[in-house]
């Protein structure tokens, strides 16, 4: 386990498998009500975990306990993903690479709202080198999941957003606190990297240039977003949470993030949380100080780096 992680982790909490993990709380999934997402430092995170009274097990492989997740997430030139995202519409849905770094483990996956409030998730196996693109069968793939839903030639997407993290879950049995077996995922050193200049530089002009590139990394090194996955009740974790007056948040790590990385970006959805957290800044190096860019530097900005992205 990482040292970030780690320290968020009871050490005491007992492991379970992968294949246990998978038996017990069916982490292949397909068909899953909307997830409560809470977004909070590691320092608090920390001390609300090690106070939570629940059986709890941390899945384990090979006796590594944290695992590095990599997301890219693809989208139309008119970013219908992204919009309907933060309008809420009813053909909401998402389209990503989600790969297991530790394994090179690689999945396409689909996601879309089902009837009553469910989230529905497929997903094929995928290349790891080609976790960037989409191939023929990715394109096949994904008309077959959208139909209709897809506005425009899905030759069309594009890569506009990787996204990174490290990932702990949890499994909380049923008990008599808890009322529902239930799982838990607990993600730190997030990131994101925008790879579309098309999104990040929507509405964008010299005045108003939120001084963000392609291809640079951003993070929030000391946030940590805590997801419970329950179903229609509560589990143990969310009313310990509740108690320590943790609500959950609207947080999307491909929607919230694309809306602070380009805050011309439609984000009323969001507002809150990214007021609050989302402060992104360069993993390496500095923030590009835009405050004294005249539009000739603008253009020769635009010229250089995007060009060459």
């Amino acid at each position: 386990m990482t040292n970030a992680a780690a320290n968020i982790i009871p050490t005491e909490w007992k492991s379970i498998s992968l294949e246990a993990m998978n038996e017990k709380a069916a982490m292949q999934t397909r068909v899953d009500r909307k997830y409560r997402k809470y977004i909070v430092d590691a320092e608090t995170a920390a001390k609300v975990l090690s106070t939570l009274d629940a059986d709890a097990s941390v899945m384990e492989i090979d006796g590594q306990r944290d695992f590095a997740y990599d997301s890219v997430y693809f989208d139309t030139p008119q970013m219908q993903s992204y919009h309907s995202a933060a309008y809420s519409r009813d053909d909401t849905f998402k389209i990503r690479t989600r790969s297991y770094l530790d394994s090179e483990l690689t999945f396409l996956e689909v996601k879309t709202d089902g009837e009553q409030d469910m989230t529905v998730k497929k997903r094929i196996p995928y290349t790891f080198e080609n976790r960037d693109t989409l191939t023929a069968e990715g394109h096949e793939y994904i008309t077959a999941a959208l139909g209709d839903i897809l506005a425009g030639p899905v030759h069309k997407l594009e890569a506009v957003l990787t996204t990174g993290y490290r990932r702990t879950t949890v499994f909380l049995p049923q008990s008599e606190k808890n009322p529902v077996a239930s799982r838990m995922t607990v993600d730190n050193a997030l990131t994101w990297t925008p790879m579309s200049e098309n999104i990040l530089m929507a509405g964008v002009n010299y005045r108003n240039f939120h001084g963000n590139l392609v291809g640079t990394t951003y993070g929030l090194p000391n946030a940590v977003i805590i997801e419970t996955k329950s179903g229609v009740e509560p589990s143990v974790a969310d009313q310990h949470l509740w108690d320590a007056g943790i609500t959950p948040a609207k947080i999307s790590k491909f929607a919230t993030g694309m809306a602070a990385l380009n805050p011309q970006l439609a984000s009323n959805k969001w507002e809150e949380t990214l007021k609050n957290w989302m402060h992104l800044e360069p993993v390496d190096g500095t923030r590009l100080n835009v405050d004294d860019m005249t539009e000739e530097d603008y253009q020769k900005l635009l010229t250089e780096h995007f060009a060459a992205a």
